[in-house]
């Protein structure tokens, strides 16, 4: 099992320690400096978000994409405010034009108030789900069938829909904690994606999305997502995490926002808030931002020398997880530093725990 790098572009260079309320501002010098950064430092894609107030996730990725050569692109993507035939349409441009670099992580959306900015007043979360699998057999559909389909569902028809363009590879990353997102996952996921939890919960959760994806003859991979602090000693790594969590708290206190008490939506976020109670887990594992955030989004990490979060992170890849999506603090520097000194370092680790296994199977 090899393992790939995910990094991110977030629109500009800005983070929790910049501002309590992340701007979705677009900087297009940004955007053009971190994805040449990240083909440079040897990440395999970057993600694009989506939000209900950013740029538009599919244009900045072709914007990107066209000022690189390898770099491949994780589009975030939210379900039911484009129809599903048109979607897949476009992917698949995008997939084409830039030579198969293209891949989708479907966001379905868990909190009312960020779904209603875009329209979606009617629904609840449990019936999201519903939506996103349907949504997501029309767009697969639409990428594989070679003549005419119709679909009539609870909400979406379409009558002899059929694109002319086809992804080359156009894999399907998708997350969600509750018992409704790990079924729609083990029908349509090709990487199943997790935020940052203790190597207990992670096994756990990755057992749990292979036995729904077997019910459907699949094995999806894995993706964690992190937030790694590193330093040339164990004393200054820490004291930087340590920095940041006050910058984020003052931050937070400046703007009048809660930095206890939080109450998220969704299951995975809640997971994680109940996870970050505890300050730090396993070895590495930190959680002092996800704990004044409420656990809002990517906010954990692991906090060592490269050497030491390189082992943490294998200790991930040895319960399953092939796929890391890692950003910082400081986004263009810290993945600059990503590139030079923990990613070399994790894929030799791979490699060398990969031959072992090989010697000892022989």
């Amino acid at each position: 099992m090899s393992v790939k790098f995910i990094g991110y572009i977030g629109f500009n260079n800005g983070s929790e320690t910049q501002s309590a309320v992340r701007s979705r501002a677009l900087d297009k010098d940004y955007v053009e400096a971190a994805a040449k950064a990240q083909e440079a430092g040897g990440f395999d894609r970057v993600l694009i978000p989506f939000g209900s107030n950013s740029p538009e996730s599919q244009i900045v990725a072709a914007h990107a994409a066209a000022l690189t050569t390898k770099l491949g692109f994780l589009v975030a993507h939210r379900p039911g405010f484009t129809q599903p035939t048109l979607a897949a349409r476009q992917l698949a441009t995008l997939d084409q034009l830039s030579g198969g670099r293209i891949a989708v992580h479907i966001i379905t959306g868990g909190a009312d108030e960020e779904m209603a900015r875009d329209g979606d007043t009617g629904t609840h979360k449990a019936e999201r789900y519903t939506r996103t699998d349907e949504y997501l057999t029309i767009l697969r559909n639409e990428w594989t069938s070679p003549k005419p389909f119709d679909h009539a569902g609870r909400f979406y028809e379409v009558r002899q829909a059929f694109s002319a363009i086809k992804p080359d590879n156009l894999p399907v990353f998708f997350g969600g904690s509750s018992d409704e997102a790990i079924e729609v996952a083990g029908r349509h996921a090709d990487v199943y994606a997790l935020w940052g939890e203790t190597l207990e919960q992670v096994g756990e959760t990755v057992r749990r999305v292979r036995a729904s994806a077997a019910r459907h003859g699949r094995r999806p991979g894995f993706s964690l997502s992190l937030r790694p602090v590193i330093a040339d000693t164990e004393e200054a790594a820490w004291k930087k995490a340590d920095d940041i969590v006050e910058q984020v708290r003052a931050n937070r206190e400046a703007a009048g926002l809660p930095t206890s008490g939080h109450r998220p939506p969704n299951a995975g976020s809640l997971r994680l808030l109940q996870t970050a109670s505890a300050g730090r887990r396993d070895t590495r594992l930190w959680t002092g931002v996800a704990q004044l955030t409420g656990a809002a989004g990517n906010s954990t990490g692991l906090v060592g020398t490269p050497e030491q979060v390189a082992d943490g992170m294998l200790e991930y890849w040895d319960i399953g997880i092939d796929h890391f999506l890692i950003r910082g603090f400081d986004p263009l520097g810290d993945a600059i530093d990503y590139g030079r000194e923990l990613l070399p370092l994790v894929r030799r680790k791979v490699a060398e725990r990969e031959k072992l296994g090989l010697a000892l199977a022989g």
